[in-house]
């Protein structure tokens, strides 16, 4: 049966809550614009993490830079790549990195569902029935290979991922803050594993690829990994308070009309292009804005422009989008589709 772990760096306790009614005032906007104080906040943070990730990490700032702006914006990572290029590894150098409690959930055909959310079962001595929490109650769930798991288990995570909360037997518990699922597949061609249904895939705010090291980085990777682990001696450069306060930080970095214009006009070509059967939603829309915030505060800058969005929209829109039989044919990608978008739609003059 698949297996859940606590990281042993784990100190704060998530605590359960329950409440009666789904992400009250989950709708807001933001009501202020980030200060010269925040901007400063969110350069530091994100130069320790990356800092700590890069000396386990060898030779892909690019990812390990995407990978913080995720958990910044608040969303969901998808790591998909072959076997053996450390996505794994990715996941467990930010957790370690973080002061919070950390669980790792080693996806597998016969996982049950009630091993990812929790189950209640009856004490006979109180005579009642008791929740006991499953592994996605935490603060950084790491979820390796998901998509050995059935169809049926993958789906466990579709209410925590979107509404930050937990439902069993009719009792909704609440997952405290931050929260972000990072979640490793090989690609679906491999033997064993079940492709994630679209509504999965859609909760996942950005998707990114390993990818080879350049001979360089693994001649480096030869030499710090090759007798230790660079993993064992990493420690906490932060902890979740901060990082709560680093996401509320970044949901206040202003967007204007015209950003929000173009973001939309991108995910709406999507939809009408012939080349997609099926073009972002709404969700990725709104993803697409809280990333670039998220990246735009990464430069040191209070405000989003064109450039964030161009960034980001690869890894933030291509795993949702669905090629279109002439588009398989031609053996063209989603991530080239969305290249194309980004040809067609013009940037806004105003927010260049």
């Amino acid at each position: 049966m698949g297996t859940t772990t606590e990281d042993s760096v784990t100190t704060t306790d998530t605590g359960l809550g329950t409440t009666t009614s789904p992400g009250a005032g989950a709708g807001a906007g933001p009501t202020a614009t980030t200060g010269a104080a925040d901007l400063d906040l969110i350069h530091d943070v994100a130069e320790r993490l990356m800092g700590a990730m890069t000396s386990v990490i060898e030779g892909k700032p690019d990812v390990v830079r995407t990978t913080v702006t995720v958990l910044f914006a608040g969303g969901h990572l998808l790591i998909e790549d072959v076997p053996g290029v450390g996505k794994t590894m990715l996941a467990k150098t930010l957790a370690r990195s973080i002061d919070a409690t950390v669980r790792r959930i080693q996806f597998t055909p016969d996982l049950l569902p009630s091993d990812v959310t929790g189950v209640s079962i009856f004490n006979q001595d109180a005579r009642r029935f008791e929740f006991r929490p499953g592994a996605i109650f935490a603060n950084v769930v790491v979820g390796d290979e998901i998509n050995r798991a059935s169809p049926k288990t993958q789906s466990a995570l579709l209410e925590s991922m979107e509404e930050r909360q937990v439902t069993v037997d009719g009792t909704t518990y609440t997952l405290q803050a931050p929260f972000i699922v990072m979640a490793t597949q090989n690609p679906i061609e491999m033997e064993g594993t079940y492709p994630l249904p679209e509504a999965q895939r859609d909760r996942f705010m950005a998707r990114i690829s390993m990818g080879y090291p350049a001979p360089s980085a693994e001649l480096d990777l030869l030499e710090t990994h090759g007798s230790s682990s660079p993993l064992d001696a990493l420690t906490p450069v932060t902890d979740a308070e901060t990082i709560n306060r680093v996401v509320h930080a970044v949901s206040q970095v202003h967007a204007s009309p015209a950003i929000r214009q173009y973001i939309v006009d991108l995910v709406t070509r999507s939809r009408s292009t012939t080349a997609l059967r099926l073009g972002a939603s709404p969700r990725a829309a709104l993803h697409l804005l809280r990333a670039s915030r998220a990246f735009a505060a990464l430069e040191g800058r209070d405000h989003v422009i064109p450039d964030d969005v161009q960034v980001l929209a690869g890894p933030v829109l291509a795993h949702r989008l669905m090629p279109s039989s002439e588009t398989q044919l031609a053996r063209r990608t989603t991530a080239e589709v969305v290249t194309d978008l980004l040809r067609q739609v013009p940037v806004p003059p105003a927010a260049r």
